[in-house]
């Protein structure tokens, strides 16, 4: 017997992980939004309260356990990594719209090629970059304005004293793996945490480094980007230059696998109290270039559910757009303006930079 999602017009929100840091924050966000909620997880226990508080289930569905699970509902968020894709093959089954922010981008690859061969007949929505979905969405804002997006840098500053889940540092786990990348229309293999700038983000400036990320692979398809690059930094200096020396001891290579999982999420994860989301956006076309800064004061957590939620309103049609068809990115919002424009409903706030004088003044001019 194999899990079974029936499409229900009328019922809840599933959401996978629904309890967890992200997972609850976007339970909040959806039920805020008028959804009623259905919270899975491992150990439904945990989530009862938080169930109770906005009115919704708490059930257990435990990915890693074949147990079948079965319900109608009219939409589902993966919030946990689906790493069988059970919840994906569930969902497109049931002709059930479905949003993933979970995926690393050799899953996110993987999934393509398996609601591809499905055939699905509602919407699924694959928003794994940045922070659900956010970078991709800013970037196609910018490129709207620009009529392209030749080239597309993205800086994080992700802040150690927020809040964060384990699966929230699960990028940890790739610091060992080349990935590929396509620099000036070429594809090539990149190194993590190589090719170290320093930019401004937020008025000050960051020590950065590349990550990998699914929008460095979905950009280059859907917005034609000849050069894509996601590099992350730290709210602390001492971090990211621990974390560069790391890497350069090659210690993301030999301490691979599951045994040293725990040590290597140790470097980022700590239960702060709270920090700052913010991540810098730089599109170049033509030999112009537009800069955004996307500021969250509640945090990467809520700024990862906000593009949940925001790839919830996507995939059923209530953004102002149709509902799209088949398996689709973040960027390929038909308005992405107006999509852009949800974030400032939610707090979190874009600063679109004014457009450099002169041609060339691309995103490089943001190297210090």
């Amino acid at each position: 017997m194999s899990d079974e999602l029936l499409h229900d017009p009328a019922g809840p929100v599933l959401i996978t992980g629904g309890y967890g840091t992200v997972g609850a924050e976007t339970a909040r966000l959806a039920a805020a939004a008028g959804h009623p909620v259905l919270l899975t997880g491992r150990t439904p226990e945990r989530g009862r309260e938080l169930a109770r508080e906005l009115g919704g289930e708490a059930r257990a569905w435990d990915l890693g356990d074949p147990a079948p699970f079965r319900a109608a509902v009219r939409a589902v968020i993966g919030a946990v990594n689906d790493p069988d894709d059970r919840v994906l093959r569930a969902a497109v089954a049931g002709g059930v719209p479905y949003v993933d922010i979970t995926r690393w981008t050799a899953r996110l690859q993987r999934a393509v090629t398996v609601a591809a061969l499905l055939r699905p007949t509602a919407p699924v929505l694959l928003s794994s970059a940045w922070m659900g979905g956010v970078s991709s969405l800013v970037a196609a804002r910018l490129a709207d304005v620009l009529g392209g997006a030749e080239r597309v840098e993205i800086a994080v500053r992700w802040d150690m004293a927020d809040r964060a889940g384990a699966d929230s540092v699960e990028f940890m786990d790739r610091l060992g793996i080349g990935f590929e990348v396509v620099d000036g229309g070429r594809r090539r293999l990149a190194a993590p945490l190589t090719d170290a700038r320093t930019v401004r983000v937020a008025g000050a400036p960051l020590r950065v480094a590349r990550i990998d990320t699914p929008e460095q692979y979905t950009l280059p398809l859907t917005l034609g980007t000849a050069t894509a690059a996601t590099r992350i930094g730290f709210s602390s200096a001492a971090a990211t230059r621990a974390l560069l020396a790391l890497r350069g001891t090659g210690f993301f290579r030999w301490a691979g696998g599951e045994r040293w999982a725990p040590a290597r999420r140790a470097l980022l994860h700590s239960p702060g109290e709270g920090g700052t989301a913010v991540l810098r956006v730089d599109v170049e076309h033509g030999g112009r270039s537009r800069s955004a800064t996307v500021t969250d004061p509640l945090g990467q957590s809520h700024l990862t559910a906000v593009g949940a939620v925001l790839g919830l309103h996507r995939v059923l049609g209530t953004d102002g757009a149709p509902a799209p068809d088949g398996v689709v990115f973040p960027e390929q919002h038909p308005d992405p303006g107006a999509a852009a424009r949800l974030l400032a409903a939610h707090g979190v706030r874009v600063d679109l930079g004014a457009e450099p004088a002169g041609s060339g003044s691309g995103p490089a001019a943001a190297a210090a």
